[in-house]
């Protein structure tokens, strides 16, 4: 499968964006579970949310609970991250990635199959 990620941007703090991972070949059912991450400049990378894919079960991490929503669409090929109320700590390269584990291990990027490219956010006044 191959995923890419759209709608990254400049924002103004307190803004929002909606990223979208697209899936070409496989619908994204095939895996179990969808998860975004993101990397800061000079950060390891932070494991942001997941959503399984058989019950619809979504996590968060806790610097996004609350202002972050992940969701699927009825295709079965798009996921969405929906960010608000975005802050400039929340500037970073979002990536998303296919999960084997159901999201039991979300923010562990070793329990990922695949990735995106990753789209930048960058959030700035």
């Amino acid at each position: 499968v191959q995923l890419v990620e759209s709608g990254g941007g400049l924002v103004q703090p307190g803004g929002s964006l909606r990223l979208s991972c697209a899936a070409s070949g496989d619908t994204l059912d095939f895996y179990s579970g969808i998860g975004w991450f993101r990397q800061a400049p000079g950060k390891e990378r932070e494991g942001v949310s997941c959503i399984s894919t058989s019950d619809g079960s979504t996590y968060y991490a806790d610097s996004v609970k609350g202002r972050f929503t992940i969701s699927r669409d009825s295709t079965k090929k798009l996921v969405h991250l929906q960010m608000n109320s975005l802050k400039p700590e929340d500037t970073a390269v979002y990536t998303c990635a296919t999960d084997s584990n159901a999201c039991n291990y979300y923010t562990d990027y070793r329990m990922y199959d695949y990735w995106g490219q990753g789209t930048q956010v960058t959030v700035s006044s």
